[in-house]
């Protein structure tokens, strides 16, 4: 393992960038571009239920953004801090900060998935259910919680490995649960006859495998070990990972009243507009989580780099990322221009609802091709500790802007008004990334040269 070890910090310590970029960011690009079609499949088979199923499912989907920002917050600020550790060649230390990471991950997510199902039905009334939908949405919900509860394991576990340069690892613990979800949403929706629950059983079983994954990795071939042993909380190290990670938890927490306050404006248009918002907000996923795969790949190399004093490959990693993630996400965008009512006619029957996700998937996708911009630089500020300003900037485009725009919007412009705000959302976003671009300059010219 300390030969494998070595060829990871040589990756990130040396060599051509874009081959770099691309060994550390391919496999989690795999594993998230996976994660999203499990979700688009997990969608597609429920929407074959009916409309009401649909709405159900999204009325629900804000609770795993509130356990993945549990995930993130120890994940991506413990993984940051490993990352330096780990350029500084503290490996002990490094360990324990990943135990105390992990572990706090799993016990926050329990007291959360308690806290959620002690308050399920009026959260659930606030962002959207009616009485058509509540019953539906609270059975799903409360076996949902179970999986999302181990889902934040799952996540900060994978941005532990990640930090390490072990991405291949990520990846395997997470497409292999994707893909045993695949096969078991169908078999226990239709052929168990367990209906829009067996969806919930079906997360449930594959994230257990995932985490199960996890677990046998840390106790036989991580370079950085999790264990009960090495769980030595401190202030200082919580300190540490809460300066990065507190910005993914609110990012994700805004994301989470972001999504319920956009549910609460379109359940005002019927189910029929809920399923469709829902439809789209996984289809988006589906391009943005390509996105963020590489730049979790970016995000290593740039927090090695800054710990070991390298500013000149520290650009290098800046300006590539930049180069390759606009050029995916304008593809993308031709591509869902082009196919918008085609990739829509996928799922249902609903005629209603089906004219209104086609519009909100081209709304969504006006501001795409500036997706890349906006997470390599939340990435960089990330990885180099900078807490104000990655929190800045993540919480910009899902909070920030987007809370403002989808209580005002819909105001004078209806349904239009609730479907175009994540393009205002983006519009003003970009513009805040664009000024802390400039800021990224100045910093690594001074320190490069």
């Amino acid at each position: 393992m300390r030969g494998n070890n070595s060829d990871t910090i040589s990756v990130l310590r040396e060599g051509n960038m874009v081959k770099s970029l691309a060994k550390m960011g391919f496999p989690m690009v795999i594993s998230m571009l996976i994660m999203a079609v499990y979700n688009i499949a997990d969608t597609f088979w429920v929407s074959h239920l009916g409309t009401i199923p649909i709405a159900a499912v999204s009325i629900v989907f804000p609770f795993t953004l509130v356990f993945t920002g549990i995930g993130l917050t120890f994940g991506v600020g413990g993984g940051v801090f490993v990352s330096r550790l780990l350029g500084k060649k503290k490996l002990d230390e490094a360990s324990i900060v990943a135990s105390v990471s992990v572990l706090s991950a799993l016990l926050l997510g329990g007291i959360v998935m308690f806290l959620c199902n002690l308050f399920i039905h009026p959260i659930l009334n606030y962002i959207g259910a009616d009485s058509a939908s509540l019953d539906t949405a609270v059975s799903y919900g409360r076996l949902f919680t179970i999986s999302c509860t181990i889902g934040a394991f799952n996540v900060a576990s994978a941005n532990i490995f990640v930090s390490q340069g072990a991405s291949k690892i990520s990846a395997t613990a997470m497409i292999t649960g994707a893909v045993t979800n695949m096969g078991l949403v169908p078999l226990f929706i239709y052929t168990l006859g367990l209906g829009v629950n067996g969806s919930a059983y079906a997360n449930i079983i594959s994230q257990s495998i995932t985490a199960l994954i996890y677990c046998w990795h840390y106790s036989h071939k991580a370079t950085v070990k999790v264990s009960l042993r090495l769980f030595n909380p401190t202030l200082t190290i919580y300190a540490e990972i809460l300066k990065v990670g507190v910005a993914m938890f609110c990012l994700q927490i805004f994301q989470a009243v972001s999504i319920g306050l956009m549910q609460k404006a379109s359940s005002k248009y019927g189910n029929e507009a809920i399923a469709a918002v829902g439809i789209v907000l996984k289809i988006v996923t589906l391009g943005s989580n390509v996105v963020y795969g590489f730049v979790k790949g970016f995000q290593p190399i740039a927090g090695y780099n800054y710990g070991a004093g390298n500013f000149q490959r520290l650009k290098e990693a800046l300006l590539w990322s930049l180069v390759l993630t606009t050029s995916y996400c304008i593809i993308w965008s031709i591509l869902i221009f082009s196919y918008s009512t085609t990739i829509i006619g996928w799922f249902g029957e609903d005629v209603k609802m089906k004219q209104i996700a086609a519009n909100a998937l081209n709304a969504s996708t006006i501001m795409f091709f500036t997706l890349g911009f906006q997470f390599v630089y939340a990435a960089f500020y990330m990885s180099i500790g900078m807490g104000f300003r990655s929190f800045l900037l993540n919480i910009s485009r899902q909070g920030i802007m987007f809370i403002p725009a989808i209580l005002i919007l819909p105001t004078y412009w209806g349904l239009q008004g609730v479907l175009y705000t994540p393009m205002v959302a983006d519009l003003l976003s970009v513009l805040l990334t664009l000024f802390y671009a400039f800021k990224a300059k100045s910093i690594y010219s001074k320190k490069g040269s």
